[in-house]
């Protein structure tokens, strides 16, 4: 228990040094610091713009909602669905219902195109027509500036999102698709959800405009309850009236935002991984300065009885300081700079816009965290076992 207590000791003894020692190599160390700390800094920004598109998307997701759409479709803009076959949908057994009957929305997905406020480029924004029951589909979307449109009308409400993204959709502004004009009656938000990309109208209305008849794309529907769903799965597609396929609506949300998240990651790993190279060359400069401008004083605590094992601990313990200042530092300045800020992306499973908020969440700050400590332990533990190694006597002798 003594010769523990004697080990921990000459550990915190020689880390004591070699902290003392930083302000002599500041140079080296802020170097250090700051390359790590912006490895950490580019991994989280990166990693932010899907980790907020991904929240766009499943914030829109419900347990107790579902979407149908046709069979084989893996989107709306593939889908197609008749006026009876909608009808067949909202009746099937599962559905929640109130006064006015079921809690099912058919609804029809166009594209337009608006220009970007940032760039005033021109981009695809959906235009969805929905039925009455939309709103209570969707629980979370409400009026936040104006009013609902009105049924029959050629009015719209767009998402929030949509609104602070591109130009020409303020209450009061009108947008003009093909030869109709569109009055913007409503601004409503979505909970963060991917309907604040999206304008609105109503379904009969779009359709007369787009000559679309009595086809739609989609159905989206309330349940009863979550558990619901595989009872009003099983109707649907075991009704030989319907070619559909059947899917939660967070669900259907995961996978369309899949592709993108998986592109960003990859690329924010590929890129945090190159500036990681140089971030460990860095460290291993900084902790062979240390070393070198402190042989002697190693020696001496050598040839005084302290052992080539806490020397080693010491020195990674200080070039995990060093890495966990620059992983805090990185991820506080990714917090700073990319937390909430607002951009729109394609996403490429509906050729539309997506307007979002980058996230920089818990999980990723953790993650620059790991990355920092990795750095810093590779980078110390060369330094480190050179240091041990360190011939005393030679090591006395240096001037």
């Amino acid at each position: 228990m003594t010769g523990l207590f004697n080990w921990f000791s000459q550990i915190a003894a020689i880390t004591k040094f070699g902290v003392m020692s930083i302000p002599q190599r500041r140079g080296a160390v802020g170097a250090t610091v700051i390359g790590i700390a912006g490895v950490v800094a580019v991994l989280v920004g990166v990693l932010s713009i899907a980790a907020g598109f991904r929240q766009a998307m499943t914030a829109s997701g419900s347990p107790d909602a579902a979407i149908v759409l046709r069979s084989g479709a893996d989107g709306e803009m593939v889908s197609g669905l008749g006026r009876s076959e909608t009808r067949l949908i909202a009746d099937a057994p599962g559905v929640a219902r109130n006064a006015q009957g079921p809690l099912a929305s058919a609804e029809l997905f166009v594209i337009i195109s608006l220009p970007k406020r940032s760039t005033g480029t021109d981009a695809n924004v959906p235009l969805r027509g929905v039925e009455g029951a939309a709103v209570q589909v969707r629980e979370k979307m409400q009026i936040i500036s104006g009013r609902m449109f009105e049924w029959g009308k050629n009015e719209i409400i767009v998402g929030s999102g949509a609104a602070r993204e591109f130009g020409g959709l303020e209450v009061g502004s009108s947008l003009k698709v093909g030869r109709e004009t569109w009055p913007v009656v409503g601004i409503f938000s979505a909970n963060g959800g991917v309907a604040e990309s999206e304008v609105w109208t109503d379904a009969k209305v779009l359709q007369a405009a787009y000559n679309r008849g009595e086809s739609y794309q989609s159905v989206s529907v309330r349940l009863k309850s979550a558990g619901a769903f595989d009872e009003f799965k099983d109707a649907l597609t075991t009704n030989p009236q319907l070619s559909v396929k059947v899917l939660r609506q967070a669900d259907y949300y995961t996978a369309q935002s899949e592709t993108l998240t998986r592109l960003i990651t990859k690329l924010g790993g590929t890129i945090a991984f190159l500036m990681a190279i140089g971030a460990v060359f860095g460290a291993l400069n900084t902790m062979y300065s240390a070393v070198a401008a402190r042989t002697r004083e190693i020696a001496t605590l050598r040839a005084l009885g302290f052992g080539s094992g806490a020397v080693v601990v010491s020195l990674m313990l200080e070039s995990l300081l060093l890495a966990l200042v620059g992983g805090v530092l990185g991820g506080g300045l990714a917090y700073l700079g990319f937390n909430n800020f607002h951009a729109a992306t394609m996403n490429w499973q509906s050729f539309s816009q997506v307007a979002f908020a980058f996230a920089v969440t818990p999980q990723l700050l953790i993650r620059g965290i790991i990355w920092a400590t990795l750095i810093g332990l590779i980078g110390g533990l060369l330094p480190a076992i050179r240091a041990a190694r360190l011939p005393i006597a030679a090591a006395l002798r240096e001037l």
